[in-house]
């Protein structure tokens, strides 16, 4: 997924944000320096204290706070998202519908999943209590990205608030105005909490950079591979984990027993909402030669309706970040060069700043436009010759984040063969919209998990307790006054105990 690059420290001391369909300047924001990094990181340690000693209950009460403070300013919030972003109105109210679904699930589900749990000792550790307790990591750096402003960053934002840490948010740069807003509603929202729970830095590259190496205790970082092994190697400095959901080339398998007309919906779609920039998004299908013509045909009729723009009746925006275009076009014309066919569309369709929809047919697998994210609307369609070619095709791939699966009787069990994160199994991208999925991909696709479960677990950092509850005569294991009767003791027992399977 592109999005906000370390580049180069910008020496103008504010940003300025505009909306990507117009050129209108949508707010300016002073932008934060290595001091004003630090700063923010220092403010948010001092209120960890604070934070991490609320129970969960206290912490789930003002979590759903700010989930009604977002509901109450939703029209003003997704009119800013649309401004900035580029998305419609009703994608915005979409994105910020799912964000609140995770705010919910992670406040809720906190107590259960991070509580103390016991763990037997084992035999002959009988006479101890043992226990693992989850600690807070303390202050957690997020870095977001800026197609989906809300619903993304959040994925982190609120389990790692949930799980008892302070949050440093750095938005994209081509969404900085969201960003602040979705802080302020929860400052807003708690006003009696202290500065520094959930706060912002604002800028380009260097900013985040600065928030890498400011002694956060944890990264999260959504965007580009490139920029992700770029915080993976800065962070290594310091030893500070990272949490890393990058780029992806989500293939979509549609078997012969699919329902095609469905399968040819939900892929015009999962290719070109939100303009294509959806990480998770479908980029390539590869359609049983036995209902490859009707597929081809009916994701043609679809994709010939829609359009973009920046008006109400838009089916999605423009290009959000301006260098994606360049990509995008790029892609198509190294498709057609090595043998594909536009079905729909073609280079003509890049007319900056937005992109009209792109169906290209039996790709080249060695093109740019299978092998690297394009992050735009378009789509590769190849044929193939039944599942396990389908299959052998998806897998060959360096990314590994998400995928799809069309067959009324074999979904599940090509989901399984796939090497990716999630699956779909007749739909595209449920698995974004069920909170208790964990969401992340394997290979240069990331590392770890949001969402669900493990996204709760990975902002914070296990604690394993062992209690001696009485002392065995005789048997001080873990003592100098150990004895020979208690060797030859455990010498008889642990045959007993361990020695007898065959």
């Amino acid at each position: 997924m592109t999005s906000t690059d370390i580049k180069p420290a910008d020496h103008d001391t504010a940003l300025t944000s505009v909306n990507p369909a117009t050129g209108e300047v949508i707010g300016t924001h002073p932008i934060a320096d290595e001091d004003a990094v630090r700063a923010a990181v220092a403010k948010a340690r001092a209120a960890a204290t604070t934070w991490g000693a609320l129970s969960y209950d206290e912490r789930r009460t003002h979590l759903l706070r700010w989930s009604s403070r977002l509901v109450a300013d939703s029209d003003e919030f997704c009119q800013l998202i649309h401004a900035e972003n580029g998305k419609p109105v009703d994608d915005s109210f979409l994105e910020l519908m799912l964000a609140l679904e995770h705010i919910a699930w992670a406040a809720k589900n906190a107590k259960k999943i991070l509580s103390p749990k016991k763990v037997s000792p084992g035999a002959f550790m009988s006479n101890f209590a043992a226990r693992i307790e989850q600690r807070p990591l303390g202050v957690v750096g997020v870095i977001g990205p800026w197609n989906y402003p809300v619903y993304t960053p959040n994925g982190s934002i609120a389990y790692a608030l949930a799980a008892g840490n302070t949050v440093v948010f750095k938005p994209s740069e081509y969404s900085t105005s969201i960003g602040n807003f979705l802080a302020a509603a929860f400052a807003k929202a708690n006003p009696e909490l202290p500065e520094g729970v959930f706060s912002t830095v604002n800028g380009y590259g260097a900013t985040g950079a600065a928030l890498v190496k400011a002694g956060v205790d944890k990264i999260a970082f959504t965007g580009s591979t490139a920029t992700g092994k770029r915080i993976m190697a800065a962070a290594a400095d310091t030893l500070t984990p990272v949490l890393l959901e990058c780029g992806g080339k989500d293939a979509v398998i549609v078997a012969g027993d699919a329902d095609v007309k469905a399968a040819a919906d939900a892929v015009a779609w999962g290719a070109t909402a939100n303009s294509g920039q959806t990480c998770a998004g479908v980029e390539r299908v590869y359609v049983d030669r036995s209902v490859r013509d009707e597929f081809v045909a009916e994701v043609k009729k679809i994709l010939e309706k829609v359009a973009p723009g920046s008006g109400d009746d838009a089916a999605y925006g423009p290009m959000t970040m301006p260098s994606q275009i360049d990509i995008v076009r790029r892609h198509i014309e190294d498709a057609l060069k090595k043998g594909g066919t536009a079905v729909l569309g073609g280079v003509d369709s890049v007319k900056a700043p937005f992109i009209e929809p792109v169906v290209l047919v039996d790709v080249d697998e060695s093109s740019e436009a299978v092998q690297e994210e394009t992050f735009g609307p378009t789509l590769t369609i190849r044929t193939v010759n039944g599942v396990d070619e389908a299959v052998e095709l998806a897998n060959d791939s360096k990314y590994g984040l998400s995928s799809a699966v069309f067959s009324k009787k074999n979904g599940l069990d090509i989901a399984r063969r796939l090497r990716v994160g999630a699956t779909s199994v007749n739909s595209v991208l449920a698995f974004a919209a069920i909170p208790g999925l964990p969401f992340g991909g394997v290979g240069d696709s990331g590392i770890g998990r949001i969402h669900g479960e493990p996204g709760l677990r990975e902002f914070t950092r296990p604690h394993s307790i062992a209690v001696q509850r009485f002392a065995i005569p005789g048997m001080a294991l873990l003592s100098y006054s150990r004895t020979d009767s208690t060797m030859k003791l455990l010498r008889r027992l642990v045959p007993f105990l361990h020695g007898r399977h065959k």
